[in-house]
């Protein structure tokens, strides 16, 4: 089955063009199914990149995906052109009496800046919060982990010294866990990002399982034990070519970032590199909605309730 998304959003071409199957509104409305109602909480800069990459990963669910973008920074937008946003966006306000399958809060170029500092962090609370009765489920991608972890279970922010940039090798620590199901003993995965996850900080103030983890970024899967919050601390959705366009774009800065670690062939940007992480998204994105969404959500979202029965 494929993913809802408006005729006119440009992911609509791009995914197509990848023989990705992808419904629009149009057609969809004369289907007799429900689909699934997801949200998503894009936080990135480059936003049309970014739906694409999200869109690309939960395209491959045998499920009928309803996707609602949702924006809480209404700040002139450098990278996104205000006709996109103003067309395919919608603000809190618009849906925050609405209830949802599923709400993915993605990553957010603010590992440096304190909470407090951050412009819309009154915003990013409150939506946190509201999902508690409003979402059957919520996926925090990178940051929004990190946030999520600081507003739901009082974790301070964490930050290393130096940032965690590359491809990364994860042990799968509880192989029967759904959201695991069907992952390599060991998988690849794309971390960019200054903050840090501690196993054991999350385990020792937080009521959270631990699904996959490695030494050099920590905890990067987990979930709370009624699979209502789920968070990756990693980037499951980047293309092949997205961390080589971050080094470029600092390295053209003056901003002297290290070589991103097992990404570019023999460590020489000049490479091509490639994706070696796609399948571990994919299961990751179908394993969410299967375990985390389609199981346990009610056929009438009027009804929010749910558990693990």
């Amino acid at each position: 089955m494929p993913i809802r998304i408006p005729d006119e959003l440009p992911a609509v071409n791009v995914l197509r063009d990848e023989n990705v199957f992808v419904m629009t509104t149009t057609r969809a409305s004369h289907q007799d199914i429900r689909p699934l109602k997801i949200l998503i909480l894009n936080l990135m800069p480059k936003k049309i990149e970014t739906e694409n990459q999200f869109l690309r990963l939960l395209s491959n669910s045998p499920l009928q995906l309803d996707i609602q973008l949702l924006r809480i920074d209404c700040h002139e937008s450098k990278n996104t052109p205000t006709e996109h946003l103003n067309n395919f966006y919608c603000n809190f306000e618009d849906i925050q009496d609405q209830n949802f399958d599923g709400l993915i809060v993605t990553g957010a170029p603010l590992g440096l800046v304190e909470f407090k500092d951050v412009a819309y962090w009154t915003q990013i609370e409150k939506i946190t919060r509201w999902a508690k009765a409003h979402v059957t489920s919520t996926l925090f991608v990178c940051w929004a982990v990190q946030a999520a972890l600081n507003i739901l279970y009082g974790i301070p922010k964490l930050t290393m010294g130096e940032k965690l940039s590359g491809v990364y090798w994860h042990s799968v620590v509880a192989p029967l866990a759904p959201l695991a199901r069907g992952f390599d003993d060991r998988f690849l995965a794309p971390h960019s990002r200054y903050a840090c996850f501690p196993s054991d900080i999350i385990r020792q103030q937080a009521d959270l399982e631990i699904y996959a983890e490695s030494e050099q970024t920590g905890a990067y899967l987990f979930a709370s034990k009624d699979r209502r919050f789920a968070f990756a601390t990693g980037h499951p959705e980047y293309d092949a070519g997205t961390l080589s366009a971050e080094y470029f774009r600092d390295r053209d800065a003056g901003l002297e970032p290290t070589i991103p670690e097992n990404y570019f062939p023999e460590d020489n940007p000049e490479r091509v590199p490639v994706a070696s992480w796609r399948s571990h998204g994919y299961l990751l994105f179908n394993n969410w909605l299967n375990y985390f969404v389609y199981q346990r959500t009610p056929f009438d979202l009027r009804q929010m309730n749910p558990t693990l029965d």
